[in-house]
């Protein structure tokens, strides 16, 4: 295979890190998102925009794998080489070591491992609240816990607290409305194991996860990064029972099925990501700005700040991320997307709770807020 093939392969991710060398600007940024030309799109909350670096790393692996075999030792070496680098390096972006990051399709994913693994009974309590994710919330349901769902405000996710409780699950980032849960403080308070989702604060906010059992992470959101793509991290992993087993959880097995599984959270990795995504995936974290945190933040506020002048209900919760809901009518939301969208703004409804949704990322400008209040 010509040697070009497989500098193209490495090329994305290191032309971007060269770049942060000096200090890369806005508008250069923002240039890397092609749909950002055509649509303000608000709409990473679900799925963030692709990056042309991106897009390019996914394409040169994919061209890697036709030309070299997706089974050739050397393929294989070399895909098993570049999920370890991933690992590393969504383990410093939240503050842990590689060995505590299993390497996940999903927050969903993660959730079921953990909850897999905690051999929940029906005796057992799990607080939760009103406000999150079936990705989180479906498999509480499924663990055969006893679910105890409650407001998600600190003080009575802490009265609901009783001595069957085995588990708190919260989002770190609430989907519906942005607010910000004290996740550490709820632990140390409770002195209870937690499991958080962190789909909606990874990306969004500066994370560190220490002091916290279990933290799940989505790639495709936040982080720009492809479908299929995310991470658990596990404290403690040889505490939690490998429930899923996986052929990436072994490190030897027996005929019968029994098996020594891998040292830390590798033993926890459901799947082989396909080399395109993890390609994907380490260009999108390449590419992140410093400045990124700083300029969702403020863009995210002058937002609320707009919708509110403007006369919607804009819900402003007092510890807040980047996503920008504001109260409608119910029945009337999902015209109000479908209308959007043919006008080239991109924001999503939460179905039944009478609220629609804008995800504010560091790419999003003022143009992008412009049009969708014209368009509101």
């Amino acid at each position: 295979m010509p040697r070009s093939l497989r500098d193209r392969v490495a090329l994305p991710w290191q032309r971007q890190r060269a770049r942060q060398n000096r200090p890369v600007t806005f508008e250069e940024a923002r240039s890397q998102f092609p749909v950002l030309d055509r649509f303000a799109y608000l709409q990473a909350g679900s799925v963030g925009p692709l990056a042309r670096t991106t897009i390019a790393a996914m394409r040169a692996e994919q061209d890697l794998s036709v030309h070299e075999g997706r089974g050739s030792p050397a393929y294989f070496e070399r895909l098993l080489a570049q999920r370890e680098e991933l690992r590393g390096e969504i383990a410093a972006l939240v503050g842990v070591g590689a060995d505590h990051v299993a390497l996940t399709a999903s927050t969903t994913e993660a959730c079921n491992v953990v909850l897999a693994g905690l051999d929940l009974t029906p005796g057992d309590e799990v607080i939760t609240t009103t406000d999150e994710h079936f990705g989180l919330i479906g498999p509480l349901h499924a663990s055969g816990a006893h679910v105890v769902v409650v407001e998600p405000d600190p003080e009575r996710i802490l009265a609901a607290v009783t001595p069957r409780t085995r588990l708190l699950a919260l989002s770190h980032v609430l989907w519906t409305t942005g607010a910000v849960l004290p996740v550490l403080e709820l632990k140390r308070e409770s002195g209870l194991p937690i499991l958080v989702d962190g789909a909606q604060s990874v990306g969004v906010l500066p994370v560190d996860v220490s002091g916290l059992d279990f933290y799940t992470v989505s790639g495709q959101k936040w982080l720009c990064g492809p479908e299929g793509t995310g991470a658990l991290v596990v404290t403690e992993p040889e505490a939690l029972r490998v429930a899923l087993p996986s052929y990436l959880s072994q490190r030897s097995y027996a005929s019968d099925g029994s098996f020594e599984a891998k040292p830390g959270a590798r033993r926890f990795d459901p799947n082989l990501t396909p080399g395109s995504a993890v390609a994907g995936l380490r260009a999108a974290l390449a590419g992140r700005p410093e400045w990124g945190y700083d300029r969702a933040a403020s863009t995210a506020e002058l937002l609320r700040e707009r919708l509110a002048q403007a006369g919607a209900d804009v819900v402003v919760p007092e510890t807040r991320a980047t996503l920008v809901t504001w109260r409608f009518p119910v029945d009337a939301c999902p015209g109000v997307v479908v209308r959007l969208a043919e006008a080239g703004v991109v924001i999503r409804e939460l179905p039944g709770r009478g609220l629609l949704r804008a995800s504010v990322g560091w790419w999003t400008n003022d143009e992008d807020l412009d049009r969708l209040l014209d368009a509101l």
